[in-house]
């Protein structure tokens, strides 16, 4: 993903850049590669759904729907996707203009204003997904409550889906280094998220990388396993 490095974007509160930034981009690229045209958007967005499409499988039905959260939805492409496909999809993002445009769109996820440390839910889900948010979290401490967070609202034999860079795991658990990218991106190595995800029952279960152009990132899969 692009970053954005305009002066003094660095400074500005999380919510208040990415109100800045839905504001600025069409309701792909604000949440997805601001260089990259409305046609290269599309397919980096459909490419991603549909490796998370088959990341969550196809255990959904009109009985027993499978109950998804979408943390940090941004304008609510993947929530809609996902309820298409027949889930409970509770969906929340930081940016209060994010979220009243995805609440504009037809569709049937329920959405709020939140930061990922802060959604609270009644029931457990069977699937919390995180696309491209954790590496916009510049404050260590503020990645991983958000990731503790989403890690408590996970069932037992559920699952946690978070992109992060994809590098080879050897190499990834030898250095452990998180890195910069621009003014917005700070990636962390799978050792920092094993690191807070494991003691609490959560199992790294698989990583597939984008395989989109040049992107490095991927998915992570955590699997709790009790």
């Amino acid at each position: 993903m692009a970053d954005d490095t305009r002066t003094g974007v660095a400074e500005r509160t999380p919510q208040a850049y990415w109100d800045t930034r839905h504001a600025d981009h069409d309701d792909l690229a604000s949440g997805g590669h601001i260089g990259l045209d409305r046609p290269g958007n599309e397919i980096f967005y459909a490419q991603r759904l549909g490796t998370l499409l088959s990341l969550i499988g196809d255990l959904s039905s009109p009985a027993a729907p499978l109950f998804v959260l979408d943390a940090g939805c941004g304008k609510g492409y993947f929530a809609r996707a996902l309820a298409r496909c027949g889930h409970r999809v509770d969906a929340f993002d930081i940016s209060p203009a994010a979220v009243e445009h995805a609440r504009a769109e037809a569709g049937g996820p329920r959405y709020a204003v939140a930061a990922l440390d802060e959604w609270r839910s009644p029931w457990p889900y069977d699937i919390v997904v995180c696309v491209d948010v954790l590496f916009h979290v510049l404050d260590d401490q503020a990645w991983a409550a958000g990731l503790r967070n989403m890690a408590s609202l996970i069932r037992v034999t559920g699952r946690l889906i978070a992109t992060d860079i994809v590098t080879d795991i050897a190499a990834d658990e030898a250095t452990a280094e998180r890195t910069t990218h621009g003014a917005r991106i700070v990636h962390r190595p799978i050792a920092a998220y094993r690191a807070e995800l494991e003691p609490l029952g959560l199992r790294h279960t698989l990583s597939r990388p984008y395989g989109f152009r040049e992107n490095r990132v991927g998915f992570h899969v955590f699997t709790r396993i009790r």
